[in-house]
């Protein structure tokens, strides 16, 4: 037998593994059931692994493994697997699905950190300082190189499906292939999320949209911080 406090975070953590495939933060924990600390997210979560509805993973940032849900949350009576973690999971749907009695699904996350906004459009002040932290997929990180997060700005790479307000996530390196989705510094100032072209020896950032102008830069200008690796949606 759950208590409400409980159940509502069971579900908390289950919607969102359903909607992003991502178990939140702590925090986002906290605000979700209007606690005052992170401690009572702690002992919640303790005492819904005590009671077998979840399990940790050691040495892994915000891996939670959920092993059943109550008959109120979906879950099958008498049984100690969950039916469904994903919407849409199911045998006839397009990606493939997981049959009801598959057992429990590992959620895998990374903690990120967002060094600030990076402009989709006319180059912006060079970010170098970590504001937030996120939490993306561990398998949209390799483990070649460091990563970390920037908040997009502007509109010009939408016809790649990046807009304004997304987060991308970016693998650290100094070289691009022509074509790569890039973090490129211009002239040691300005930092800027574009499309990577070499031509003999200049550097065009071209953009995703056709109301912005390619921008053709000689090659000693521009230097590369990173390539584009996950989108990160929001609604």
């Amino acid at each position: 037998m759950l208590t409400k406090k409980q159940l509502d975070l069971l579900e908390f953590i289950h919607k969102r593994l359903q909607a992003d495939g991502v178990p939140p933060s702590f925090d986002e924990m906290k605000v979700a059931l209007d606690l005052r600390s992170k401690s009572g997210i702690h002992r919640l979560i303790t005492a819904l692994e005590e009671r077998g509805f979840i399990r940790r993973l050691a040495h892994r940032a915000r891996a939670i493994e959920i092993l059943k849900l109550p008959e109120s949350l979906g879950g099958e009576a008498g049984t100690g697997v969950q039916p469904r973690i994903i919407d849409g999971d199911r045998p006839d749907s397009p990606a493939g699905g997981r049959p009801a009695n598959a057992g429990p699904v590992t959620i895998d996350a990374l903690e990120l950190p967002v060094m600030g906004r990076i402009a989709a459009g006319v180059p912006i002040e060079a970010i170098s300082h970590a504001s937030r932290q996120v939490a993306v997929p561990g398998t949209m990180v390799s483990s070649q190189g460091e990563h970390y997060a920037l908040e997009v700005k502007g509109d010009s790479m939408i016809e790649v499906g990046i807009n304004d307000g997304d987060i991308v996530v970016i693998r650290e390196t100094d070289v691009a292939d022509n074509g790569d989705i890039v973090v490129a510094l211009v002239e040691d100032q300005e930092a800027t999320l574009k499309k990577y072209y070499r031509r003999g020896g200049s550097i065009a950032l071209e953009a995703a949209n056709p109301a912005y102008e390619t921008r053709v830069y000689p090659e000693d200008k521009v230097r590369i911080q990173g390539r584009l690796v996950g989108l990160i949606r929001t609604y």
